[in-house]
């Protein structure tokens, strides 16, 4: 079967492979969304696609508010790069466990001894969850039997935990309470392209965490680092608006996604 013609922005990346990077989001990009985090799947077309990516590409690699090695689990590569909770981890390719960003400090178990005090009835009572992925703690409230209950006091949580001192982030249907420290998806990509031989870039991603993505890709182009930047918007009924308005290709939800990246496999 015929692929079809990837968008031009990308002709760049097309044209010397072995100089650019293929960065995406995990959640609502590579994988669809549904109604628990734990059965999250990769389309087998989408992870041929990134295999041949990985053996063509300077830097390939997901990045994502799930740990690192639960991305690697759900993508089922382990050639790939793996950036898991939002930065506070990176999995590079094979490595058996990932290592910690410095900026996490003394702060690891902030978040989990702050859930630790949590009343279980109470989150029960209206269904919302609790994820606890290492130094960041998410409350997911998709399929709660009280979603608007259950939104409501995750919302409260969050007053509560941003008293401690913890930093918020919301997502689409989940609110992740977070270490303090300056760390982001678009800083670990930052670092992550600084330090690689890519000079050209894309990265794709669905949710208001990847536009911290996106503004990395506007530092490293505006700096010269990268000659060609893209930003790829995977858009959803659920998903910010400014998902499209920053980006420079849009796709509707990760099944039109697949094209593009078998069309940069080759």
């Amino acid at each position: 079967m015929q692929v079809p013609r990837p968008p031009t922005a990308l002709d760049p990346l097309l044209a010397d492979p072995s100089s650019a990077a293929v960065l995406c989001d995990l959640d609502g990009t590579l994988a669809p969304i549904v109604a628990r985090p734990e059965l999250a799947r990769v389309p087998d077309a989408g992870r041929v696609a990134l295999a041949r990516i990985a053996d063509r590409y300077a830097l390939a690699a997901v990045v994502s508010g799930r740990r690192a090695t639960v991305a690697r689990e759900i993508v089922g590569l382990e050639k790939l790069t793996y950036v898991g909770n939002h930065g506070f981890e990176l999995l590079l390719p094979n490595a058996p466990e990932p290592r910690s960003a410095p900026e996490l400090g003394g702060h690891g178990e902030d978040a989990r001894g702050f859930a630790a005090g949590l009343a279980a009835d109470e989150l029960d009572a209206v269904g919302l969850r609790l994820e606890d992925k290492g130094p960041i703690v998410a409350l997911h409230w998709r399929g709660a039997a009280d979603e608007a209950g259950a939104e409501r006091l995750a919302e409260r949580i969050g007053g509560e935990a941003s008293d401690r001192g913890l930093v918020l982030h919301r997502g689409r249907m989940v609110l992740e309470l977070r270490p303090p420290g300056e760390v982001d998806k678009g800083t670990a990509i930052e670092s992550l392209l600084t330090g690689s031989a890519a000079t050209t870039a894309m990265y794709a991603g669905d949710d208001r965490t990847d536009l911290d993505a996106f503004a990395a890709l506007d530092r490293l182009a505006g700096s010269g680092r990268l000659g060609t930047a893209v930003r790829i918007g995977v858009t959803s009924a659920e998903g910010p608006g400014e998902i499209a308005e920053r980006a420079d290709v849009t796709v509707e939800g990760p099944e039109a996604l697949i094209p593009i990246l078998a069309a940069l496999a080759g």
